[in-house]
């Protein structure tokens, strides 16, 4: 066997088995992207304006990333690893904001209750002059 052979046939193994790896990763990373998109939007984070600027940036990479061409699959890759992040951002910014406003919901419906309720006193309670 030739020398120059042995290393065109390692080459060629590595070669493949570097592209047949990353796929199953973009896939994955595809997945994990949508799924985090999906929990950001069923928690809220529309409602929220930095959650909803984070999902609309998690929005904006995950369809991006699948018009890339595919010599560029570490590029893919990060750019799904982002809008995974975005996303997951997104969902503990409303989640925050959910439970902040949870917490504050009986204070706040107490003072509410209270600034809506007409000033003037009851008969029983005017003072006499």
């Amino acid at each position: 066997m030739p020398p120059g052979s042995l290393s065109l046939a390692a080459l060629s193994i590595v070669v493949g088995c570097a592209t047949t790896d990353t796929t199953p990763v973009t896939s994955e990373r595809a997945e994990a992207s949508a799924a985090a998109i999906r929990a950001a939007e069923e928690v809220g984070s529309t409602h929220t304006p930095e959650a909803a600027f984070h999902l609309q940036l998690a929005k904006e990479q995950f369809e991006a990333a699948p018009k890339m061409t595919n010599s560029d699959r570490h590029h893919v890759d990060r750019l799904l690893m982002r809008a995974q992040a975005d996303a997951e951002l997104a969902w503990a910014l409303a989640r925050t904001e959910a439970d902040n406003t949870a917490a504050q919901g009986p204070d706040a419906e107490v003072k509410a209750s209270k600034d809506s309720a007409p000033h003037e006193m009851r008969h029983d309670q005017r003072r006499l002059p």
